[in-house]
């Protein structure tokens, strides 16, 4: 087919298709209709709707006297520049044959790229047809259209960075604006890009700075700008401060929320001024999340019922030895290899689940004499263990030992830890089962998650045992048998806990109660000790173990005041047996030997 334009005075060119698409929803349909065309332009061009169905191209054209960019757009009118010199333009070497002139007219918004300085055939690249159909009545009609469109999906916002030029050249030096929506209608903005056409004034945050003034010729919906680090942001765009989203308002002023943030400047800064032993640290893992949501996503264990807070406490003979118990211990120097280290639990509440696999590996490595040192899976406990529990949105530890009691768990590198991502936290299927084998004894079912480990053994305990509050027979437990369990309250300064000796700080207190908050959390203490001060007194502390990573407080681990059951970590204590019979030494030790020869 052969189109032509003999020299239209407003450079208008007449085009025809048949099949068209409308919206992004990928229906099709072949549709009549007239009018339209092409508008020229040298540099912009004014939008304006009419009653006229139209489609979006995207291409080429070549021709003897100049060249021009074809911009992908609704089909609008464009009115050209005063003064500009059109060429006549031939079209030919249309690919398409089912073209003809009773369907729809294509609307061809151009802007002028340059002389090329030559003769040659004018060519026509189909690059798109991703036609857009609009049947409307009028300009109120397609105003209601377009204002269902309120998201572009790829849209790139600013955002941070501020605006550098806010009354610099965008629009104006891409050479045009487009009319509709047209994702491809972009101008690179520092380390993103700006939008100008006409859907970006359906949401500030991606127009162009000069897209109100140099495709509309209207004032910028703003008022003033708002500055931040020497950049200057328009009304509407926003910037993150810690865990605050702060918005540009209409009078020039940031508007921003007001949220307790986990890791909060003022806290750390008064820890560290003050004289409270122990000192506060700003974390790049931490930081950015609310304090609701470190209660919410870095704890996850559930205070115990009352039936359980009941339970008999074992009654100890302490006699001579308490007197005997040394100033400083540490289970990892009297069992070297046997003692596990901190795992990370990230944001996911399940402390519920990593203190109870961390203690039952400590004691089944020490009591095994370290034929068996399984760090045990928290995700088997997460995923598995299910029944009036939470999975990562929280847990009860008796749930947790009955569990590892009844049904066992397999090692971490079995069944690794996969921390969910972003928000928490699905619980994720269930990818270990076992079944009884007599005794008690459970065996696995399944292969391990992780392919890559054939060692799919059971782990079990025997029933959790409960401590005496008492600092001296906790300490005489630990040093016995091994680490313990113990719950305590999570309080907003214990989050930027770096060294020393914690305790619950008043730094907060002159803040509003969105600053003072708490949450219960469970832990491993792993030993204990005593550090003099100047004037000759002793402060007193356990060593404990938490689950948010070796780069929190002292390479994972943290200390804590002794004996005035401080965040009543003292209040409910536990310890366990692992249920281990000679058979199960010798058989894990023959394993072993035999994955290793």
């Amino acid at each position: 087919m052969y189109l032509r334009d003999p020299g239209n005075p407003r450079g208008v060119l007449q085009g025809h298709a048949e099949e068209v698409e409308y919206g992004r929803g990928g229906r099709r349909d072949k549709r009549n209709g007239d009018g339209g065309g092409v508008g020229w332009a040298a540099d912009h061009f004014c939008p304006s709707l009419h009653g006229y169905g139209c489609l979006t191209w995207n291409m080429m054209l070549d021709f003897p006297q100049a060249s021009w960019n074809v911009i992908s757009s609704l089909c609008q009118p464009v009115v050209p520049s005063e003064g500009d010199n059109l060429a006549p333009v031939t079209l030919a070497g249309v690919r398409r044959g089912d073209l003809h002139p009773d369907a729809v007219h294509p609307g061809f918004p151009v802007s002028l790229i340059g002389d090329t300085g030559g003769l040659f055939i004018m060519k026509l690249f189909l690059l798109t047809v991703a036609a857009l159909l609009l049947l409307v009545v009028g300009e109120s009609t397609a105003e209601r259209i377009l204002s269902r469109r309120t998201k572009r999906e790829l849209a790139s916002p600013l955002h941070v960075g501020g605006i550098r030029d806010p009354f610099g050249s965008y629009c104006e030096r891409r050479g045009g604006c487009c009319p509709g929506r047209d994702d491809l209608c972009t101008v690179p903005y520092l380390d993103t890009i700006c939008y100008c056409d006409l859907f970006c004034n359906r949401t500030v945050s991606d127009c162009c700075p000069d897209f109100w003034g140099h495709c509309l010729g209207v004032e910028p919906p703003f008022i003033g700008t708002c500055e931040r680090n020497g950049n200057k942001f328009l009304s509407g765009q926003t910037y993150k401060e810690n865990c605050n989203l702060c918005t540009c308002g209409t009078t020039g002023r940031w508007e921003c929320e007001q949220n307790a943030c986990l890791m909060e400047p003022d806290i750390i800064n008064a820890v560290n001024r003050g004289n409270y032993g122990w000192q506060a640290a700003n974390y790049s893992q931490l930081y950015g999340m609310t304090l609701d949501e470190g209660i919410r996503f870095r704890l996850g264990t559930q205070r115990p019922s009352r039936t359980i807070m009941n339970m008999n406490e074992i009654q100890m003979n302490m006699d001579a030895q308490t007197d005997s118990l040394p100033l400083y211990f540490n289970s990892a120097e009297k069992w070297p290899g046997k003692i596990h280290e901190p795992l990370d639990q990230g944001n996911c509440a399940a402390s519920w689940a990593f203190s109870t696999a961390a203690v039952a590996s400590d004691r089944i490595s020490i009591q095994s004499m370290g034929h068996m040192t399984p760090q045990l899976s928290p995700q088997n406990l997460i995923s598995c263990d299910t029944r009036n529990q939470g999975g990562c949105a929280g847990g009860r530890i008796d749930g947790a030992w009955w569990y590892l009691r009844r049904r066992g768990v397999v090692t971490d590198d079995c069944y690794p830890y996969r921390p969910p991502q972003q928000t928490p936290a699905e619980v994720g299927r269930c990818m270990m089962q076992s079944r009884s084998v007599g005794r008690g004894k459970r065996q696995a079912t399944q292969r391990c998650p992780n392919t890559d480990n054939y060692h799919n053994n059971i782990y079990q305990s025997t029933p959790p045992y409960r401590l005496s509050s008492n600092e001296k027979e906790i300490m005489k437990e630990i040093m016995d048998n091994g680490p313990v369990q113990a719950i305590m309250e999570v309080h907003e300064d214990f989050f930027v806990y770096k060294n020393g000796i914690y305790k619950h700080t008043d730094v907060s207190f002159t803040k509003p109660p969105q600053y003072r908050k708490h949450g219960t959390h469970s832990i491993r203490i792993t030993g204990w000790g005593e550090e003099r001060n100047f004037d000759g007194t002793s402060k007193k502390y356990w060593i404990a173990a938490n689950s948010w990573g070796k780069n929190w407080g002292e390479n994972g681990y943290f200390r804590i005041a002794r004996g005035d059951n401080e965040c009543e970590i003292e209040t409910f204590v536990i310890g366990v047996w692992g249920r281990i019979t000679m058979e199960d030494m010798h058989n894990h030790h023959h394993h072993h030997r035999r994955r290793h020869n």
